[in-house]
């Protein structure tokens, strides 16, 4: 997967599936699977209300393709 500037992972259009436990979500993205997202925003962004069906920006760890971070709303 490319990288974008600073290391990080490009963010990749996502929807929400389902809400897993321990605030997990399973995310659908185009053509590359359902991995589990968590949510992950900076302290001053306050909070992100996340629901089945929407859709949020995900950066998928370079680790681990299976997982990621929703790091935004749509």
């Amino acid at each position: 997967m490319p990288e974008a500037a600073g290391g990080e992972a490009p963010a990749l259009s996502a929807r929400v599936v389902e809400i897993l436990p321990s605030a997990l979500f399973r995310v659908e993205l185009a053509g590359q699977g359902r991995p589990q997202a968590t949510v992950h925003l900076a302290p001053e962004a306050g909070l992100l209300r996340v629901r089945p069906g929407d859709a949020v920006l995900v950066r998928l760890s370079p680790v681990d393709p299976g997982r990621g971070r929703i790091v935004g709303l749509q």
